[in-house]
């Protein structure tokens, strides 16, 4: 067969799946496949289903084509995992964005999976509700993708991860079959829990088409408390000192001082050298916690008394909000100086915080790059970002080199994942990482709800 006839064979295909698709969702509900390339790799065609039985046809064709769907909501996260083989179809929830039920005298709301985190919260704050999740960027990040990535922000310290308050999920197979976990109601045990199944598995089991949760009352003040430390062991001896006392905050942030420079908004550089890593960082020389609290005015002023002298600074109102909506977006803040950094997001018990700091500012020292440390201080979920210590850009070895490092001076139990490297990296070392769960026991569950391999084949469990 001449490479022309093959040609016009995969032209004729393609047409007649976008034909197929469009019978499904609507022409005009398909999408420009140029603008949701992952790691260069541009979609066959991107599809916005608007309910889940056209998320099902769309499932039951690539089942039946052996076609590769990847999952999307915000985009936000989709810099994770392995290089894709291809995709065929892009499937974006983001027509799955409507209110499915909130009874706000029982403290519940359930939402599409494509309504955003910030649409949810301004629906809440209407009946003075909130949901405790801020990841970073709420104004594009959807429900549905929080739940695949098990994402979280600041709030986790204190209110837990999203499988905490999360009640119950809706979701669609590979093979095109509509399931559910949970309930609407908070005490709902019955069957299987796959609700907690689907959260964290980063669309390779199925298709997340709505969610219910448990919302809170939203504090009626905060403050927040910012404490300078002159070490690593100084901050994490006062974090252990409000573990152990009866103060319960709602945040408790470390940040090392390279981290600093991106919680402080845009940098407009005013001369050439601005941007030298050595110049922008010269200044920085504390380890800070970041304690947020809420409640009467006398509680705060407990607070105040509690913290003592570590205190440096008190933040409040819009300054408050602005400071926390820097930490939940410090990762696309790097990304935006730095498109050549490595962040990597590391999991460990609340007594191994200490030394996962220490052993990503020792691996970054090894491989000639700078380190910036930011995370959530009580539940040892961390963000480490890596950056060139020089103009040029680092090689795929440092990275690979340096997440080989750290990964080795981690405890056994934690796990370690690269958020974010340049592409040329992936090829180099294994992205996904380390897990403490039993990998086999997690291919054998991908196996049995998605058998043809038909979500995310190739990028996660590879």
């Amino acid at each position: 067969m001449s490479p022309s006839m093959t040609a016009d064979s995969a032209q004729v295909r393609a047409g007649n799946l976008l034909d197929e698709i469009s019978s499904i969702i609507g022409e005009t509900n398909i999408g420009d496949a140029s603008q949701f390339a992952i790691d260069d790799v541009v979609p066959g065609m991107v599809a916005s289903p608007g309910s889940v039985e056209e998320v099902a046809g769309i499932l039951r064709l690539a089942s039946e084509r052996d076609l590769i769907v990847v999952p999307a909501g915000g985009m936000t996260k989709q810099g994770i995992g392995a290089i894709p083989e291809r995709i065929d179809i892009l499937l974006r929830t983001n027509r799955l964005n409507k209110v499915e039920h909130y009874d706000a005298g029982d403290l519940t709301f359930g939402a599409g999976a494509g309504m955003t985190i910030a649409e949810i919260q301004q629906i809440l704050a209407a009946n003075s509700q909130f949901l405790p999740l801020d990841p970073m960027l709420p104004e594009r990040a959807t429900i549905g993708g929080v739940l695949a990535c098990n994402a979280h922000g600041p709030m986790k310290s204190g209110f837990g991860g999203v499988r905490d308050y999360c009640i119950g999920v809706h979701f669609v197979t590979a093979d095109a079959k509509v399931a559910k976990g949970g309930g609407r109601v908070v005490k709902n045990v019955a069957g299987y829990d796959l609700m907690k199944l689907m959260i964290g598995s980063f669309g390779t089991l199925g298709i997340i088409t709505s969610a219910n949760f448990k919302v809170f009352p939203s504090p009626t003040q905060t403050k927040t408390f910012v404490c300078e430390f002159a070490s690593i062991a100084e901050a994490i001896v006062f974090r252990d000192r409000i573990i152990a006392s009866p103060l319960q905050p709602m945040c408790i942030e470390i940040a090392s001082p390279r981290a600093q420079e991106y919680l402080q908004g845009p940098v407009t550089p005013r001369d050439p050298d601005h941007y030298s890593p050595a110049a922008r960082f010269a200044q920085c020389s504390t380890w800070n916690i970041v304690v947020r609290a809420s409640g009467s005015d006398s509680v705060l002023s407990r607070y105040r008394r509690e913290l003592g002298s570590a205190v440096t600074r008190e933040i409040a109102h819009e300054e408050e909000k602005q400071l926390w909506k820097w930490i939940s977006n410090f990762q696309p803040a790097v990304i935006e100086r730095h498109r050549n950094a490595m962040v990597m997001q590391v999991s460990v018990s609340m007594s191994a915080v200490r030394a996962a700091l220490e052993a990503a500012e020792q691996s970054a020292v090894e491989n000639n790059l700078l380190c910036a440390s930011i995370g959530r201080a009580a539940a040892g979920a961390l963000v480490f970002a890596f950056m060139p210590l020089a103009v040029d850009p680092p090689s795929a070895m440092q990275f690979a080199n340096t997440a080989s490092s750290l990964r080795g001076r981690l405890p056994k139990d934690a796990s370690a994942i690269v958020l974010h490297c340049p592409k040329e990296a992936k090829h180099h070392f294994n992205i996904w990482g380390s897990t403490p769960t039993d990998l086999q026991t997690m291919r054998g569950i991908r196996a049995a709800m998605d058998p043809k391999g038909i979500l995310n084949r190739g990028r996660f469990l590879v």
